[in-house]
C-alpha cells in the first residue's frame, strides 16, 4: 500500500537538525539569544517594527487580548469560522464573545455582515479578531475603516498566514490592525515544533506583550515601582503568565525562515495544479482569495457541490490512507460557546455553508507531483458518475 499522505506535515532538513543541535550542545537551552534573533528575523520579514515571541498562537492570542486591556464584562466579536482558539483567548480574559458571519467563496469574515452587526449594536466591542483562513488575508483596509470609526481594536489571527501579502505588505505588518498573531505549528508555513510570535507597531504595547509573557516581570529599572541597586533585582508588576519560546525551538525557526520562500513557491505550485485539475468542474471549487491578495495556502481549501459529494471525496481519499480534514466547525456551534449563547445557526448563512461544504486536501512542500495527481485522480473518479448525470 502507497504510504499515507495527510493534509499538512512539517519539513525539515539537515539544517533545521543542525540548528538545533547547536543550542543543545549551548550553555542555555532557554533565555539564552535565540529567542531575541528570531524575532529579530520575522520582524524583518514582515516589515513589522516589534515581534514578540511565545510558546503557541493560542498564547500569542491570549497575550494580543490582555495587553490591549480586553477584561471581564468587555465585549469581543471573532470570525464564525476558524479553530476555537480564536475566541478561547477573549474568554480567557473574561470578555464576551460574538460571531462575525463569513463569506463562503473565501472564508473569511464578512464585510457586509460586519457592516450588518456594527448598524444594528446597542454597544461596541472592545476588539475584533479576524481570520486569515488558510493564508487568505481579509479584506483589512475595509475591515479597518468600519473599525477605526467605532474605535474597535484589531487583532489579526494570522497564524495561517505567514508569508501572505495583502496590498503587496506582507500580513503582519500592522498595517490595519493592533498586533497580529502567527502559529508556528508543524503543518504552518514554517515550524518550530510548538511556538508563536506577535507582531504589532506600537513599542507600548511591545512591552506590554512581553511583559504578559514572563510572569508580568519587569527588569527595566525605568519601570520599576520600588528602584533598587541590586544586580539581581526585578519586580513582578502584574499577573502575567510564562508563555515564553525555549532557544531550542527559536533555532528551528531561524533555521526554517530561511527557507520560507522555497516552503511558498511549492505550496503555490501545489495549489496550481490543483487549480487547474478542478477548472471548470461543477462539483468542486477552490477558496476565493481576496482581491490585491497573495495567500501562503497553509490550506487547500475547496467547497463541494454538497455535502454527499464532500463525504463521499473524503471517503475515497480516507480508504487510500489520504487523510484530508475540515477547517472548520463554526465556534458558535461548539458545545461551550452553544451554552453561552443561545445561537440560531440560520443567523450565519455564510458561515452554515461552508461548514456544508468545505475541505481541505493535502498541501505542504514536500508533497510530490506524483502523491498530487494520485489524490486528483481518486477525486476525479469519485466525482465522475456525477458529473456524468449533472451532464
Amino acid at each position: 500500500m502507497a504510504k499515507a499522505i495527510y493534509y499538512g506535515k512539517q519539513t525539515i532538513d539537515q539544517q533545521d537538525i543542525d540548528a538545533v543541535c547547536e543550542v543543545l550542545h549551548s550553555n542555555l537551552l532557554t533565555q539564552g539569544p535565540y529567542v531575541g534573533r528570531f524575532e529579530q528575523d520575522l520582524a524583518s520579514y514582515v516589515n513589522a517594527p516589534h515581534a514578540i515571541a511565545c510558546c503557541n498562537g493560542t498564547a500569542g492570542l491570549h497575550l494580543a487580548c490582555m495587553a490591549l486591556g480586553i477584561t471581564q464584562g468587555d465585549e469581543v466579536w471573532v470570525s464564525a469560522v476558524s479553530f476555537v482558539a480564536s475566541a478561547n483567548c477573549a474568554r480567557y480574559c473574561g470578555a464576551n464573545v460574538r460571531f462575525v458571519d463569513i463569506d463562503p467563496t473565501s472564508g473569511n469574515l464578512s464585510i457586509e455582515a460586519l457592516e450588518k452587526m456594527l448598524a444594528k449594536a446597542e454597544h461596541f466591542p472592545k476588539a475584533l479578531i479576524v481570520v486569515h483562513l488558510g493564508g487568505n488575508s481579509c479584506d483589512m483596509a475595509s475591515i479597518a475603516k468600519l473599525c477605526q470609526a467605532h474605535r474597535i481594536a484589531i487583532i489579526e489571527d494570522a497564524c495561517h498566514a505567514l508569508g501572505s501579502t495583502y496590498h503587496n505588505d506582507p500580513v503582519g505588518s500592522c498595517r490595519y490592525s493592533d498586533c497580529c498573531v502567527f502559529s508556528f505549528h508543524p503543518v504552518k508555513t514554517i515550524t518550530t515544533a510548538e511556538g508563536g510570535m506577535i507582531t504589532c507597531k506600537s513599542q507600548s504595547l511591545a512591552k506590554r506583550l512581553r511583559q504578559f509573557a514572563s510572569h508580568g516581570i519587569s527588569k527595566d529599572a525605568d519601570d520599576w515601582s520600588y528602584p533598587n541597586s541590586a544586580p539581581w533585582y526585578y519586580e513582578q508588576q502584574t499577573l502575567g503568565y510564562n508563555y515564553r519560546l525555549s532557544d531550542l525551538q527559536a533555532a528551528l525557526g531561524i533555521a526554517q525562515l530561511r527557507r520560507i520562500d522555497d516552503f511558498l513557491q511549492k505550496r503555490r505550485a501545489i495549489i496550481e495544479r490543483y487549480e487547474q485539475a478542478f477548472v471548470g468542474n461543477s462539483l468542486v471549487s477552490m477558496q476565493q482569495i481576496t482581491a490585491h491578495s497573495h495567500s501562503a495556502y497553509h490550506l487547500a481549501l475547496i467547497q463541494c457541490a454538497d455535502s454527499k459529494i464532500r463525504q463521499k471525496i473524503y471517503q475515497a481519499l480516507g480508504d487510500e490512507q489520504i487523510f484530508c480534514q475540515l477547517h472548520y466547525i463554526p465556534i458558535y456551534r461548539q458545545p461551550y460557546y452553544r451554552q453561552l449563547n443561545s445561537t440560531e445557526f440560520h443567523q450565519y448563512p455564510g458561515a452554515e455553508a461552508h461548514y456544508q461544504h468545505a475541505l481541505s486536501l493535502p498541501v505542504y512542500p514536500t508533497l510530490s507531483i506524483d502523491e498530487q495527481n494520485r489524490i486528483i485522480k481518486l477525486i476525479e473518479h469519485t466525482l465522475h458518475p456525477y458529473l456524468q448525470l449533472s451532464n
